[in-house]
């Protein structure tokens, strides 16, 4: 196991986890989550036809604001698009993260925006 946080995950030990159960197709696509040190990236993706029906990223969200808030953004943009795509349903892959801070702050924006999860 990895000598920090950050080996675990970039060796793929906690992804590989997640990934192995969640697993997203055409009525019920993965809403995936990718964290950087400075941005988040959300994509929600057919995984049977290897699709991205709606991506959103913090590069896109002019702020000056926290990660967090940036975060909600992304989350509340991303449910747009997947609404607009007509995705009401997803399935959530944290990517090997912890379910809290940027990725619960997306998650609940996703959520009160109308996608269901």
């Amino acid at each position: 196991m990895g000598s920090n946080k950050f080996d675990t995950r970039k060796r793929w030990i906690r992804h590989r986890r997640v990934r192995k159960n969640v697993r997203g197709i055409a009525g019920r696509p993965r809403l995936a989550v990718f964290r950087s040190s400075n941005h988040i990236y959300a994509q929600v993706i057919d995984d049977d036809r290897g699709h991205t029906l709606a991506s959103a990223t913090s590069l896109e969200v002019k702020s000056g604001d926290t990660k967090t808030v940036v975060a909600k953004a992304v989350g509340r943009t991303v449910a747009k698009l997947a609404l607009a795509a007509g995705v009401t349903r997803v399935v959530f892959d944290r990517g090997g993260y912890k379910y809290h801070g940027r990725v619960k702050a997306l998650a609940d924006a996703a959520r009160a925006e109308g996608l269901s999860f």
